[in-house]
């Protein structure tokens, strides 16, 4: 069942992308106290991603720390070193946590998998923002196969 308003995040133990390698990290722990906006795509890299989502949430990180927002997090069924990779080609320098979900446990616990293998992609996340409050999800923006409107950065900027 796919995660919504009023639910709490789901303890889950994923890993961040650090410039000293992957830490392991409790999301739940990682988000307590904290007013978070987490973003998942489906892939590092890929086209939509690197182009506008990843990009808008490092322009618009200021903007929303300035409206409260304590922690951006990016979400993605991909391992550490490759959300590291993807960081770094970005020109991440702290406006965005990289979350690697590798075996996609958190994404399956949000219930926002995606099956892409007949793309051969395999197992992904779908597209899209949620607004956490202390670990209590207060806005869920999941976008329709192929949209890319309601889990930009402005988007999400616009409701806080």
């Amino acid at each position: 069942m796919t995660i919504k308003t009023g639910d709490h995040i789901p303890s889950v133990k994923i890993f961040e992308a650090t410039p000293e390698g992957p830490r392991e990290v409790d999301v739940a722990e990682l988000f307590k106290g904290k007013t978070v906006v987490l973003f998942g795509v489906p892939g590092a890299f890929t086209p939509t991603c690197s182009a506008k989502h990843l990009p808008g949430f490092v322009l618009n990180a200021e903007a929303l720390k300035a409206k409260g927002v304590d922690l951006i997090a990016c979400l993605s069924v991909n391992d550490a070193f490759v959300m590291a990779a993807w960081g770094k080609d970005q020109g991440i320098t702290g406006q965005v946590t990289m979350l690697a979900d590798g075996s996609g446990a958190l994404t399956k616990a949000l219930g926002m998998e995606l099956d892409l293998t007949p793309r051969g992609l395999g197992i992904r996340s779908q597209r899209f923002a949620l607004i956490a409050k202390d670990n209590v999800v207060t806005h869920v923006g999941v976008e329709a196969p192929g949209a890319f409107e309601v889990s930009k950065a402005e988007a999400i900027l616009a409701l806080l």
